[in-house]
């Protein structure tokens, strides 16, 4: 089979093109991420029926596996690095995303309290892999938190305790998951997408069997609603396999503190979506706390590319059995 592999040269007088364009595509799956939580409300409550959350992740990523990883070759990594990428950005964040919306979080606030990742990255980026982020990107950082927190206190009365707890949770699986898929370094960051997806269909089925019960996921399988089909679908081909596979290969070309603060753009793109989709009308205080964000994101960013120089792509074929 005819395939493209990327393979990096070094060529530092295309790199402040080369960090415009990542700088776009990492813009790009902010959105898609963002666009993704009303997505996964939508699928969670149609028509007057809650889908078992975990059943729904199982879901989700069983299209994100096959019939994709008959095609795609294993990433050039270790079965460490994609079980731990497994069970981390995809399983445990997922799995405890879902559940913590299917309790009551609302999807706008879902997308913020969720950024909590970010603080959560660097910290254990620091202490595992040794990457000590500039004075620069810890003022941007801590000035995004600082938005979170604004619009927190906007929503506080809306999220109950449980639900946010269970989605900060989420967010400790997801900078985990961040770490090891830096840690690799994956040629491939759609190739680990799928591979790692694949840990994830059987043992969340089968936590979903004992949880719900067979009953209620057989009659949830027997009847799935158009808009569960359509958000299972969305989740898995722009937020899963377009999103994360840009997301892993943005990692694997830099430090997580330079990728991380892109995803405070999330909750801006979701916040806005949740009130013109699910009429969750944000207030003053969440505006002037997303704006807050966006100069976060703006300080941490900016100026990065002319300390990180990452290598030019160059696309060569290659024969794959």
């Amino acid at each position: 089979m005819l395939n493209s592999t990327l393979v990096l040269q070094p060529n530092q007088g295309q790199s402040v093109l080369v960090n415009l364009r990542h700088s776009a595509l990492a813009i790009a799956v902010a959105v898609l991420w963002g666009i993704n939580f009303v997505a996964i409300d939508l699928g969670l409550h149609t028509n007057g029926r809650e889908v078992p959350p975990l059943l729904f992740v199982a879901m989700r990523f069983l299209l994100v596996v096959f019939p994709f990883i008959l095609f795609i070759r294993k990433p050039e990594v270790g079965w460490k690095a994609i079980l731990g990428v497994g069970l981390f950005m995809s399983a445990g964040q997922f799995g405890l995303l879902y559940l913590g919306m299917a309790l009551g979080m609302p999807a706008g606030l879902a997308s913020l309290v969720l950024q909590a990742q970010v603080l959560f990255t660097i910290v254990i980026a620091a202490r595992v892999l040794g990457e000590r982020p500039s004075r620069r990107q810890m003022a941007g950082v801590v000035l995004g938190v600082a938005g979170l927190a604004v619009v927190a206190l906007g929503r506080s009365a809306v999220a109950p305790v449980l639900p946010l707890m269970i989605v900060l949770a989420a967010a400790l699986s997801w900078a985990v998951g961040n770490v090891v898929a830096r840690h690799s370094k994956a040629a491939s960051g759609l190739g680990l997408v799928v591979w790692s997806g694949a840990v994830v269909p059987v043992p969340l089925a089968g936590l979903s069997l004992m949880v719900d019960g067979p009953d209620t996921v057989w009659a949830t399988l027997s009847d799935l609603q158009p808009a569960t089909i359509l958000s299972a679908i969305y989740t898995a081909v722009f937020a899963s396999l377009i999103g994360y596979g840009i997301w892993n290969r943005l990692l694997s070309l830099y430090p997580s503190s330079d990728v991380v603060p892109f995803t405070l753009l999330v909750p801006v793109v979701g916040m806005t979506a949740a009130w013109l989709v699910l009429n969750e009308i944000p207030t003053l205080t969440e505006i002037l706390g997303g704006l807050i964000l966006l100069l976060g994101v703006a300080t941490a960013v900016l100026g990065a590319g002319r300390k990180i120089r990452p290598q030019t792509p160059v696309v060569r074929p290659a024969l794959h059995p």
